[in-house]
């Protein structure tokens, strides 16, 4: 009776143990994956100076961090004001460190490329737009950017691109475009251009 008892003593001392060890783990993972993503966005910079380099992946990798931790909150009024904070205070640093293009460049990195992507796709999809509603379609794409480059994962981030894609079409169609023409369209003449070989 005496073992049993003992064992069990042992057994619930050592689950907290194991599982702060999980959790550690987890956290050099996390650590690991952001820092490479970091430095796979920072490549196409080619920022020379390596400490600037070092302190802007360093700027990037707690942002990354920060957002990550921001799920363990529990209120969503805390979390979107904390986001808020973050995002103005991260944008801040690295426009410290950078260029306005360089920062640019950080935030589609952080997006998937999805801003400039999909704004090529409007605009070669229907030539016909007029400058005021290309500056509509970009002003909408970069406010979801600057939303979506808060999003812990790759879905949250693509969610609200895809809000603001309907967005976009909804103020199209409402301009008299009719959006599944012009894709079949726009389908037709690169399947065309890829036949002629350009």
């Amino acid at each position: 009776m005496k073992t049993k008892h003992i064992l069990l003593c042992i057994g619930l001392l050592i689950c907290p143990i194991l599982k702060a060890q999980s959790q550690a783990d987890s956290d050099k993972a996390y650590l690991a994956t952001v820092t490479k993503r970091s430095d796979k966005i920072l490549g196409d910079l080619q920022i020379a100076d390596s400490v600037k380099y070092k302190q802007v992946r360093e700027i990037m990798v707690k942002q990354y961090v920060d957002l990550n931790n921001l799920q363990q909150q529990k209120s969503e009024e805390q979390i979107a004001q904390k986001r808020t904070e973050l995002h103005q205070h991260y944008v801040a640093q690295l426009s410290a460190q950078l260029t306005p293009a360089q920062v640019e460049k950080i935030k589609d990195g952080m997006t998937y490329g999805v801003l400039p992507v999909t704004y090529k796709a409007y605009t070669d999809m229907i030539p016909t737009l007029k400058e005021e509603e290309k500056s509509q379609i970009m002003s909408w794409l970069t406010e979801a950017r600057e939303l979506a480059m808060d999003g812990g994962s790759s879905d949250e981030k693509h969610k609200v691109f895809g809000k603001y894609k309907g967005r976009i079409n909804n103020y199209l169609s409402e301009r008299g475009y009719n959006i599944q023409e012009e894709r079949r369209n726009w389908e037709a003449r690169m399947k065309a251009s890829k036949s002629n070989g350009r």
